[in-house]
């Protein structure tokens, strides 16, 4: 007689259910209930996947064609039968008929018998992970991680460095996978702290609303010029504070929208309106005259003294409405950028005016989808080499 201690595992229907109502949308514990099953269960689940919702089982389903639907296949392509009039007879998608025959077509045609072999072999798991297997991918997709590129730009720029090497290609996603899914630890853990987030797990973005405050004599962004908005007329630009522990410190920042060049305000001495005006002023005394067409801000006191810099550096200031953050969407998303150096909770005011500027150039430095994977370095010294000409 065999004894076994502790808790038998739960039935896999209950693991299917859990992962059913996680990309429902529901939280962990949500599912967890749902689905019948614990909350160190659920959690545990949910931990092991890396946070990555495709990676739980999968309702059984009929994503994949059986054996009689491929011997109708077979059936059918042998008596010279439309790939569409096979796929209506099944009830599949054309596409899917033309694929499982072009898949696994022979010499010899097309035999059910073998090509469900190969299917079967083809869905064989685990299999060993890209970045396992080929050390040189490996090797390349680090260095960029610990970069601080993100996956989707190594995966970007990948073909434009092997032009002629299929084999050094990766998703951004596997690369996530690689760093958070247990047991497909083909890129070091420790990683994922090179990433914009820096979490262990991953986890849906949150937005985070901050109180608004009226500014004597504020335009609203509304007034803006409508040149602004299709960001063809480079020189508006838009602007925020990103805050630190206890909302004691900060940094400003400045993000150009034609060329997402980002530039930051050191701010040792607080965040009252006129160290903000100070600080922002001798920013933006070192753009030429054509780049300082207009700002976008929040509805921030620290911007109280607007008018002081507009009459120093010729610059327009309009305000957002309050709670709209998307009105500034180029700046939130190099806010998010920024916590990578600068994380949420951390004292700010320890950061020097030259780690500033390094971390300004860093972020530069890297390329962009929205750029066609430009930096905004790039972008903005050919935005001025053409203004030169």
């Amino acid at each position: 007689m065999v004894r076994r201690y502790g808790r038998p595992p739960l039935p896999r229907d209950v693991r299917v259910r859990f992962w059913g109502g996680i990309r429902a949308g529901l939280s962990v514990p949500e599912a967890g209930a749902a689905a019948g099953a614990g909350h160190s269960a659920a959690l545990g689940w949910f931990s092991r996947a890396g946070g990555v919702k495709g990676n739980g089982p999968g309702p059984v389903s009929g994503r994949y064609l059986s054996l009689g639907e491929r011997e109708e296949i077979a059936a059918g392509a042998a008596a010279g039968e439309s790939v569409r009039s096979i796929a209506a007879r099944l009830g599949r998608a054309p596409s899917t008929v033309s694929r499982e025959v072009r898949r696994n077509c022979s010499s010899a045609g097309y035999r059910a018998a073998a090509a469900q072999a190969q299917a079967e072999a083809r869905a064989a798991r685990p299999k060993e992970a890209k970045l396992a297997v080929n050390g040189e991918l490996r090797g390349w997709v680090q260095d960029k991680l610990e970069k601080n590129w993100s996956p989707e730009q190594v995966s970007a720029v990948l073909p434009a460095q092997f032009p002629d090497r299929p084999e050094m290609r990766v998703s951004h996603e596997t690369i996530y996978q690689s760093l958070y899914v247990q047991g497909r630890g083909a890129l070091r853990r420790e990683l994922a702290r090179h990433l914009r987030t820096g979490r262990v797990l991953r986890r849906p973005r949150r937005r985070d609303g901050e109180p608004a405050s009226r500014i004597p004599g504020m335009v609203n962004i509304s007034e803006r010029p409508a040149e602004a908005q299709d960001r063809a007329v480079p020189g508006h630009w838009e602007g925020d504070l990103i805050m630190g522990r206890k909302n004691q410190s900060a940094i400003g920042t400045l993000v150009e929208r034609s060329t997402r060049f980002a530039m930051l305000l050191h701010l040792p001495d607080g965040t009252e309106a006129p160290q903000v005006a100070e600080a922002m002023t001798a920013v933006i005394a070192t753009l030429p005259q054509a780049l300082r067409r207009s700002l976008a801000w929040d509805q921030g006191r620290e911007m109280a003294a607007h008018a002081q810099v507009t009459m120093a550096t010729g610059m327009d200031i309009y305000f957002c409405d309050p709670h709209s953050p998307w009105q500034r969407g180029s700046n939130e998303n190099t806010n998010g950028l920024l916590r990578q150096y600068f994380p949420k909770g951390t004292d700010l005011s320890v950061h020097s005016a030259e780690h500033l500027a390094a971390v300004a150039g860093e972020l530069n430095g890297r390329p962009r989808k929205t750029l066609g994977w430009k930096t905004p370095a790039e972008a903005m010294a050919g935005l001025l080499d053409s203004q030169a000409a």
